[in-house]
Parts: structure tokens; sequence; C-alpha cells
């Protein structure tokens, strides 16, 4: 019973894709062999784009959200547990077989608070976020615009990440906002 359920939703994630595809048009991209959950949540507003690679796989309520022009880009056998938010008003590149902990959130933009009524008037300042290939990043992680994070990492969870990571490493912060990186043997 259980294998016909998995049938059943992943059938129904795939009209949902296959439907986006009519309103997006060109927008989106995606593969047929995608695992998203019914509950993903993709949005593109205005000149946004989101491309998937293929075996992409997504838990209950992902979002993925491009807007003003953002580029999201994610490359093949990338994961997404439960409640991840990808929202671009620039360029998130996302490697190939990477992992997402639960509620991992990544943001290209923040609101320009020095502009008068910056955030009222939804003024952004906006970096490109790069993440590599097999890169893991734990639980509760926040990704912050401008950070690229190297190959082969992992982000500890919990972490706020503000600054490039390099390749094979493990990186994690403490609430003293001390940031600390171990190379992987």
């Amino acid at each position: 019973m259980r294998y016909v359920e998995g049938i059943i939703h992943k059938c129904v994630a795939l009209l949902k894709l296959c439907l986006l595809k009519l309103i997006y048009c060109t927008k989106i991209s995606f593969h047929f062999n995608e695992s998203i959950s019914i509950s993903t949540k993709i949005k593109i507003k205005g000149q946004g784009r989101i491309d998937l690679g293929k075996k992409i796989s997504t838990r209950r309520n992902v979002e993925f959200n491009s807007n003003q022009g953002g580029m999201i880009k994610i490359g093949n056998g990338t994961f997404f547990n439960n409640n991840c938010i990808v929202a671009s008003h620039e360029k998130i590149e996302i490697g190939e077989d990477c992992s997402f902990g639960p509620n991992v959130v990544i943001y290209d933009h923040d609101h320009d608070f020095k502009v008068h009524d910056g955030k009222k008037m939804e003024k952004y300042k906006t970096s490109p976020i790069i993440i590599g290939n097999n890169v893991w990043i734990g639980a509760n992680v926040i990704i912050l615009r401008g950070v690229t994070i190297g190959d082969n990492s992992v982000v500890a969870a919990g972490t706020i990440v503000r600054k490039d990571v390099r390749e094979n490493v493990i990186y994690y912060s403490k609430i003293e906002n001390n940031e600390k990186e171990y190379k992987i043997n």
C-alpha cells in the first residue's frame, strides 16, 4: 500500500511541475525523474528563473522563490529536507549531490535599510551565492548573500554563514560569533 501511495505522490508532484511549466514556460526547467514533494512551493516573479537538475529531491514544505530577475540553479542529485527556503533576487547556484538539512534558509539579498524607505519600497542589496558540489548543509543553517561554499564542505547545524567557506572543510560558528573551520582529512 505504501508503494502505491509513493507512486501516486510522485505522479501528482510531476503533474504539478508540468502545470508550473505551462504557467512559467521558459522560466523553469526540470527533468521528469525529480522526486519533489507535493507541498514544495515554486514561485517565479518578473524575470526570475529556476533550473532544476536531474534527480532533485525535496521533503515537505520546501520553497524555491525567484524574484525580480533572480536565478536559482540546482545541480543533479541535490536533496532538500523539510522546510528549506531558497530565495533569489540575483543568483543562487547550488552544485551537484548536495544535501540540505531541515529548516535551511538561503537568501542572496537583504533589505536596504540605508535607503530612505528601503524596506517599505522593497529596495534590496544583492550578491550571488555559490555552493559547490558534494556540500552538506546541516539543520537550521542560514546562508547570507555574497557567500561561496567550496566543494566537499560541511556546514554544521545552526551556523549562520556570512563569509566564504573553503573547500574540504567543516565550518561552524558559535553563539559568540567565533567562526571555525577544520580541514577534512
